[in-house]
């Protein structure tokens, strides 16, 4: 008899251990599902004749059009996203405009003239003075490659956020 209750009781640990071992495996699983997924959405228009034209319809553009873009960051994810940022390319064959980029709430906006290398809020640039000095001065936005816009506050799962700039067509 107690040899029976020797095997049984081995068998009855080994379906514990393996009770413990597969929540551990559905544990893993859940954390590791648990986590954000952020998809960017961007949409262009082009402002002609004061009406805004999706660009898939607007054709050609001309110079001297505005180009707005819209991107909308959604989080499909099951956990907040967080320290999220996006970047907006600024075409070689366009100017930013000044003023133009705009972020809903706790949204931080900086540039870059350099590719996406560095980023600041006023990017600067060394001007030579007349008396051979150089001095550093704000860069003209004619010189941003890019704006980058960066949330504070987490992004919740399903949550959404907006972010928009504009562009002059060379």
């Amino acid at each position: 008899m107690s040899r029976l209750f020797k095997k049984a009781g081995r068998v009855v640990l080994a379906i514990f251990g393996l009770l413990l071992i597969a929540g551990a495996v559905a544990f893993a699983q859940e954390v590791a599902t648990k986590r954000p997924l952020v998809k960017l959405f961007l949409t262009g228009a082009i402002e002609r004749d004061s009406k805004k034209i999706p660009v898939e319809k607007a054709g050609p553009v001309k110079p001297g059009e505005v180009v707005s873009f819209t991107m909308n960051s959604v989080n499909e994810g099951s956990a907040p996203a967080r320290q999220y940022r996006t970047v907006g390319q600024i075409p070689r064959s366009s100017t930013f405009v000044a003023g133009s980029a705009l972020g809903d709430s706790n949204t931080q906006v900086t540039y870059s003239i350099n590719g996406g290398q560095e980023f600041s809020a006023t990017p600067m640039i060394d001007q030579k003075q007349a008396d051979g000095t150089t001095k550093q001065v704000a860069a003209p936005v004619s010189m941003y490659t890019q704006v980058r816009f960066e949330w504070a506050n987490p992004i919740a799962a399903g949550g959404k956020v907006v972010a928009s700039y504009q562009v002059r067509v060379k």
